[in-house]
């Protein structure tokens, strides 16, 4: 029998889920929103908000882009994504992207 065991969670996304937290609290306030407003528009709980501000890392990538579309962010969230907005994107935009990529064989 085998157990299935998760791994723990890296110290840099810990700390970048922290600090993603502290910007949505900051956010809120500096539109003068409550809590209770931005769980009810972005369609979650008051605790699920409450998680995603404090920096835990469970709370699903959908609470966080709703979040993010209720304070008005979503865009920045989207783009800081874009591939083509960093210098590797931009020096091999030029490329056509396969449909998937497969681990490189080593010498035989």
């Amino acid at each position: 029998m085998v157990i299935w065991m998760p791994r723990p969670t890296p110290a840099r996304v810990r700390l970048a889920a922290q600090r993603i937290g502290e910007h949505l609290a900051a956010w809120r306030k500096l539109q003068g929103l409550t809590a209770e407003q931005v769980a009810e528009r972005a369609g979650i709980s008051r605790g699920t908000l409450r998680r995603l501000e404090q920096g835990e890392t469970t709370v699903g990538v959908d609470a966080l882009l709703n979040v993010a579309r209720v304070l008005g962010t979503l865009d920045r969230v989207v783009e800081s994504f874009d591939p083509y907005e960093t210098e590797l994107g931009r020096a091999r935009a030029a490329e056509i992207l396969p449909q998937r990529v497969r681990p490189q064989q080593g010498p035989r």
